[in-house]
């Protein structure tokens, strides 16, 4: 079995497994003309339970075939044109290098002596992107798996900087269009189920400010701490951006930390044009980014950033056998000092490989492409009479339904509208995603791939329109 261990024995094996590999991925991707087969749970689900795991195949091109049969040919398909529902994005090649390499060297990112220059090009890009945001010279962050850990670290912070022996007393102020993982960060740090405070929205679901300072004054009122605000810059649902600016001085006005959630609007970061429209970013004590929504990484690539370093001393613990506390005074750089993880990847080469390569302004380019296609697509289902769309799009989110001419029941279109994105993601022709606006079933179109056109999202508005207009006709004909 040691033939199968990557050392310079095998380098030549690795080289024919690995060639082998991407030859049968392109070739996959070179013929995918859908993003989906549109294969059910019960079909695929046999295939996979019939595998015995312990008899080995013994050869990875036997391996490789059976992969075909039970991930590759029905893998969602995230470069298609037509994939556009969720927040992945298409990745670029040169991550996709460094994903390669990283996976082969396979660096630890927690100490110094696990992985030296990979320690050193991860701190460097933490500088690079607090410099973009603008968070000053003191700033410093850490690389992580994703969005929601990002704010879990975040809001651990804010809650050790709030000094207060009274966990009950801490509350969190969030839109109620915000992320998740806000409520099960609450949850995870031991706070209050009433710890989290719903910040209404306005009409293009943004945090209402009016709302959010009468919360803050009714929270020092009642003898409570108000331990931190988290604005948005790129909901989930809507793109929507939060008024960085006003909610910056209302959180410097009440002593409150101020964290943004950018996971999906720090594409931002790189653009070209709509830099400003999250102007006021540079006034957070922290902020989440995922470069893999808007900076076409693969997952992961995410990083929680800090205006000052030494808040981050709250996720320090230090062991003999790793850290030891000797090593912050030789001045040894270990990553496990600032991060909830202690094992974890050199995720950060796939960006540096990116940047080295194409440049923030090639980033910048692609998200500003999709940030203009979701502005065409807006006018496309505002001016269709069979849509409503909810709101003008602050990046490469549109939220619409369809409705019907004939048809006024608010719970038959809602049907109507969910069996239709069923249908479409079961057809394989195009997968769309779906949200709740004011209790009602609504349609999502997640805009990350430059390669769509709106030529696209004109054809799949009418799939979804024949989908759904065949569901009300099957129903007319029951009701009869």
């Amino acid at each position: 079995m040691r033939s199968h261990l990557l050392n310079d024995t095998t380098a030549e094996q690795y080289r024919r497994s690995v060639t082998d590999g991407v030859e049968r991925v392109a070739a996959k991707l070179a013929a995918t003309d859908r993003p989906f087969t549109g294969i059910t749970v019960d079909a695929l689900a046999p295939r996979i339970d019939e595998i015995d795991l312990d008899q080995p195949l013994h050869d990875t091109g036997a391996v490789l075939d059976e992969l075909e049969d039970v991930y590759l040919r029905d893998a969602i398909y995230f470069h298609h044109p037509r994939y556009l529902a969720h927040l992945n994005c298409p990745v670029v090649i040169p991550a996709v290098l460094g994903e390669a390499v990283l996976s082969a060297v396979n660096s630890s990112l927690d100490t110094w002596d696990q992985s030296a220059g990979g320690t050193l090009i991860e701190r460097k890009l933490i500088d690079w992107t607090n410099e973009r945001i603008g968070l000053g010279p003191a700033a410093d962050g850490v690389f992580t798996s994703g969005g929601t850990q990002s704010n879990l670290q975040a809001l651990l912070l804010a809650r050790e900087e709030a000094k207060t022996d009274s966990l009950a007393k801490l509350r969190i102020f969030t839109s109620e269009v915000s992320h998740f993982s806000v409520q099960k960060s609450a949850k995870l740090l031991g706070l209050g189920q009433d710890a989290v405070v719903s910040i209404p929205v306005d009409h293009d679901k943004r945090m209402q400010t009016v709302a959010l300072a009468r919360e803050l004054e009714r929270c020092a009122k009642d003898g409570l701490v108000p331990m931190a605000v988290v604005a948005t810059a790129g909901t989930t649902d809507f793109g929507s951006i939060d008024p960085l600016p006003e909610i910056a001085e209302l959180c410097e006005q009440f002593g409150t930390w101020m964290h943004v959630d950018a996971a999906y609007g720090c594409g931002l970061l790189a653009s070209l044009r709509h830099r400003d429209r999250i102007s006021g970013i540079e006034r957070a004590d922290s902020v989440t980014v995922d470069y893999h929504k808007s900076f076409f990484q693969p997952v992961s690539s995410s990083a929680v950033l800090v205006r000052d370093a030494a808040t981050l001393r709250h996720a320090t613990y230090h062991a003999e056998y790793l850290n030891p506390r000797r090593m912050v005074e030789e001045r040894i750089p270990n990553q496990v000092d600032k991060s909830l993880q202690t094992t974890r990847r050199f995720d950060a080469l796939k960006l540096w490989m990116t940047l080295r390569t194409m440049g923030a302004d090639g980033i910048g380019q692609l998200f500003d492409e999709v940030c203009d296609l979701a502005r065409e697509g807006w006018k496309l289902i505002a001016a269709d009479p069979r849509f409503d769309v909810v709101v003008e799009p602050s990046l490469s989110t549109l939220v619409f339904r369809y409705i019907p001419a004939a048809v006024t029941d608010p719970a038959e279109i809602d049907r109507a509208n969910l069996y239709a994105r069923k249908a479409l993601f079961a057809s394989g022709d195009a997968i769309v995603a779906g949200t709740k606006v004011g209790g009602r079933h609504y349609l999502k179109f997640t805009l990350l791939n430059p390669e769509t056109q709106a030529s696209d999202i004109a054809a799949v508005l009418d799939l979804i329109a024949g989908h759904a207009e065949q569901y009300l006709g099957e129903s007319l004909d029951r009701a009869s």
